[in-house]
């Protein structure tokens, strides 16, 4: 088995008049899985996303795809020969070509009953074969993104490409689409980078994480393991409502508005608590504080207090208690927790 990485990313920088897009991005994926590049919008996801592509030119740094560098500082490989496939946030599919003509579109160099097969099995793959003779404009959104990413599958790259793919698809069509699809691209053992915004969707499909900020790379690895150990308060961000408080270190424990809570090493003085809204367990001693409002959210309630000048939301299953109720705020046990220094 190979273990080489499909993709390195090494010092990356792209800069626009009057903003720098990446800025020293580094990152590796393995091969094969699906992998999430996730940040808010503007932090340089879709730019690097076309310096991956062979788009745009990076100004620093390399880019390598199975071993072989195609882009640094005065060289830029071109896309066509670096084996990736790019799927808009548009599909963007030929409007004068049926489905069949759509996917064959990259394989004019092969012999046409080999081009014939080849699309065949692509329409086959993606359960679109009944649509081979439409128009893009008869299909759903659903159809047409299933033809965008065969037609991206048909030079058979090394790795795909998919730039806010689910993003057109609202609620249960959304879901249905995006798992169906998924489990069609890890059958047939696609390397597979997706850009998106949405944290939940992120950690849900994703076998590795890329967490960008501020056109930076902030953390990589296993969704669980970034959102249990973040490497940062700009990282834990990104996957969620975070509760911070000072703390003060000494001999290896931080001192906190909920309690004490191990630091191994930290340094000795002022700190952050960090942890997720999940991890304050109410009834356990810790803050004290003042119940101010609860909101019914499905599977719980938010129950905002307020106590020591500190202001949080928890989630409550059951009956929340009334406004103006004192309660009482510790930490769950087995609660993940990062303790920062400095910057954070």
């Amino acid at each position: 088995m190979n273990d080489e990485p499909v993709l390195e990313i090494c010092d990356v920088v792209r800069a626009y008049p009057g903003r720098t897009a990446v800025d020293g991005a580094s990152f590796a994926l393995p091969r094969g899985g699906i992998s999430c590049l996730l940040g808010p919008s503007g932090c340089g996801k879709s730019s690097l996303l076309r310096l991956i592509a062979g788009l745009e030119p990076v100004d620093a740094g390399t880019v390598r795809l199975r071993g072989q560098t195609v882009a640094a500082a005065g060289l830029t490989v071109a896309p066509e020969q670096r084996g990736v496939g790019l799927v808009f946030q548009d599909n963007a599919l030929f409007p004068h070509r049926d489905v069949a003509a759509n996917v064959g579109f990259g394989l004019a160099g092969l012999a046409a009953e080999d081009r014939r097969a080849r699309v065949a099995a692509l329409l086959d793959r993606f359960h679109i074969a009944h649509l081979a003779a439409a128009w893009p404009h008869m299909l759903s959104g659903g159809e047409q993104q299933r033809v965008a990413i065969a037609r991206a599958l048909a030079r058979e790259p090394s790795l795909l490409l998919l730039d806010e793919p689910f993003s057109g698809l609202d609620g249960h069509l959304r879901e249905a689409v995006r798992d169906a699809l998924l489990a069609d691209l890890r059958a047939a053992g696609t390397s597979v980078l997706i850009v998106t915004h949405d944290p939940e969707e992120a950690m849900m499909i994703a076998d590795n994480l890329v967490l960008m900020a501020e056109g930076r790379i902030l953390q990589t690895g296993r969704p669980q393991d970034c959102y249990r150990r973040p490497v940062s308060i700009a990282a834990a961000r990104l996957l969620g409502e975070l509760v911070v408080t000072d703390a003060l270190v000494a001999d290896g424990v931080a001192d906190t508005l909920f309690g004490p809570v191990v630091a191994h090493d930290v340094p000795d003085g002022t700190a952050r608590l960090v942890v997720r809204p999940d991890a304050l367990a109410p009834g356990v001693p810790g803050l004290t504080a003042t119940v101010t409002r609860s909101r019914f959210a499905g599977r719980c309630y938010l129950v905002d207090a307020v106590g020591a000048g500190q202001a949080v939301t928890y989630p409550l299953v059951g009956d929340p208690p009334p406004n103006g109720a004192q309660v009482t705020l510790g930490l769950r046990p087995d609660a993940p927790t990062l303790i920062v220094t400095g910057g954070g």
